[in-house]
C-alpha cells in the first residue's frame, strides 16, 4: 500500500534492491543540474515557465542574467504565471493580492495591497533555484541553494563544456517518464527500430540490426570523486553486429554489411548521471550528439537534443549552423530519432503500473543498462519526492 509520498509500491521496491533508488525516482533525482530551456527562449524581461522534477518554475532574464523561482505565491499558492506582473525590473508581483518578491533570491519585499503588513519581515522567501547557462542551454539546479553546489561540469557528459565545442540544440516534450528515454538511448539493440532510417543512406552509414556482446567486457564505469559519473559502452571488437535477422532458422531481414567507403560511427555510447546520453561520433565523424531526458513529471520528460562540433572561427560556426539547419535538424533529430520517441511512449504504457520493473525479461545486451541503474542508485544526490513539491 502506497502512502501519499510513495510513488512505487514497497513490494515492488523490495524486489529491485540493486537499483531501488532508480525505480523509485519517477520524478527524477534532487540536487542535480538539468537543462530546462534554450537560452534564446529566455528573453530579457520576459518571464517564461518551465517544469522540472514535478516543480513548476518561472524564469526571467535581468540584465543578461537568468533567474529562477518557484511558480507559486506563498500566500494562496496561485501561480504567478497566470497573470505575470513585474512592476520593477528586479521583482515579480502576485496578481492576486500584490505579494512581491525579488527574482534574485525570492525574498518577499512588499505586499502592494497592504503596505504596512508585518508579514514582510525580511525572512520569507519563495523558493529560488541556482541557474547556469552553457552552450546555449539554461541549466537549473533542482535542489536547495547553497555556497557549495556541485559544479555544472559534474552533471554533463565529458567534453560538453569544452571551449571549442560549438553546440546547436532542440527540445520537445515526450509523453513518457524520463527513464524510458535513458534506457532507449543507451540500448544496444534498439537500433532495430532504425533499420529503415533515411539517415543511413543520406550519410553513407553502416547500421546493423543490433549489437550482441562479443564476450569482451564492453562497458567501463566512470565513478570518481570529482567530475561526471557514467557508463561508457565501447563498440568495435567489443560487440558483434547483426546484419541478418532470422525467425526459426529462416532469414527474414537483411541490411547492408559492406563497410567499403562507409562512415563507421559511433565509436562509443555513454550515459551520464543524472540523465544525459553521449554518442561519439554521431551522426558524422565530425559531430557528437548529446541529449538529455529531463524529468518533467511522472509521465513526461523534456527531450533536449544537442549536436556539437569543434570550431576555431566564426566562419566554422556559420558553416555548421547552415549544415545543421539544412541537414542534421531533419535527418538526425527528426527522421532518425522520431522512432525513439514512439518507443519511449510505448514503454510508458508498459510500465504504467510499475510491475514491469519486476517482470521485464532482460538479456545479455541489456547489461550496460543494468550497470547504469546500479551506478545512479548508488551515486545520486537524493530522490525527488512529492513532499519536496509541498515544502
Amino acid at each position: 500500500m502506497k502512502d501519499e509520498d510513495e510513488l512505487v509500491a514497497p513490494e515492488i521496491l523490495a524486489k529491485v534492491k540493486a537499483w531501488r533508488d532508480y525505480v523509485e525516482a519517477k520524478l527524477g533525482f534532487r540536487n542535480h543540474w538539468y537543462p530546462v530551456l534554450l537560452s534564446e527562449e529566455v528573453e530579457e524581461g520576459k518571464p517564461v515557465t518551465a517544469k522540472l522534477c514535478g516543480e513548476n518554475l518561472l524564469l526571467n532574464r535581468i540584465d543578461g542574467v537568468v533567474h529562477c523561482i518557484r511558480d507559486r505565491c506563498l500566500h494562496r499558492g496561485v501561480k504567478f504565471s497566470h497573470k505575470t506582473e513585474c512592476h520593477t525590473k528586479a521583482t515579480i508581483t502576485c496578481w492576486y493580492h500584490g505579494y512581491t518578491y525579488r527574482w534574485s533570491d525570492g525574498l518577499l519585499t512588499d505586499v502592494i495591497a497592504a503596505p504596512n503588513t508585518r508579514i514582510v519581515d525580511g525572512k520569507r522567501h519563495v523558493r529560488s533555484f541556482a541557474v547556469e547557462e552553457a552552450k546555449g542551454l539554461v541549466f537549473v539546479f533542482m535542489g536547495d541553494r547553497s555556497d557549495d553546489l556541485p559544479p555544472l561540469s559534474d552533471d554533463v557528459p565529458p567534453g560538453f563544456l569544452a571551449e571549442d565545442n560549438y553546440v546547436l540544440s532542440k527540445r520537445q516534450l515526450v509523453a513518457s517518464n524520463w527513464r524510458h528515454g535513458v534506457e532507449n538511448g543507451f540500448d544496444k539493440t534498439h537500433i532495430y527500430i532504425h533499420r529503415e532510417s533515411r539517415l543511413i543512406n543520406e550519410n553513407d552509414l553502416v547500421l546493423p540490426l543490433g549489437f550482441a556482446p562479443s564476450g569482451m567486457q564492453s562497458h567501463e564505469v566512470v565513478d570518481g570523486e570529482e567530475g561526471p559519473r557514467g557508463v561508457v559502452e565501447v563498440y568495435g571488437p567489443h560487440v558483434i553486429p547483426a546484419f541478418e535477422g532470422k525467425v526459426e532458422g529462416e532469414t527474414v531481414l537483411t541490411v547492408p554489411s559492406d563497410t567499403t567507403g562507409k562512415k563507421l560511427v559511433p565509436g562509443s555510447i555513454s550515459m551520464w548521471v543524472p540523465c544525459a546520453l553521449k554518442v561519439d561520433p554521431w551522426p558524422d565523424p565530425s559531430t557528437c550528439q548529446m541529449e538529455w531526458y529531463v524529468p518533467v513529471d511522472e509521465t513526461t520528460h523534456m527531450y533536449i537534443q544537442t549536436l556539437g562540433t569543434r570550431v576555431a572561427t566564426e566562419e566554422d560556426k556559420r558553416n555548421f549552423r547552415h549544415e545543421f539547419n539544412n541537414r542534421w535538424a531533419y535527418y538526425a533529430f527528426e527522421e532518425f530519432n522520431g522512432p525513439d520517441i514512439w518507443a519511449r511512449e510505448a514503454a510508458e504504457e508498459g510500465y504504467a503500473d510499475d510491475n514491469q520493473w519486476v517482470d521485464e525479461a532482460l538479456f545479455e545486451a541489456d547489461e550496460n543498462i543494468l550497470v547504469f541503474r546500479r551506478l545512479i542508485s548508488k551515486r545520486n544526490r537524493g530522490i525527488q519526492r512529492p513532499a519536496d513539491l509541498r515544502a
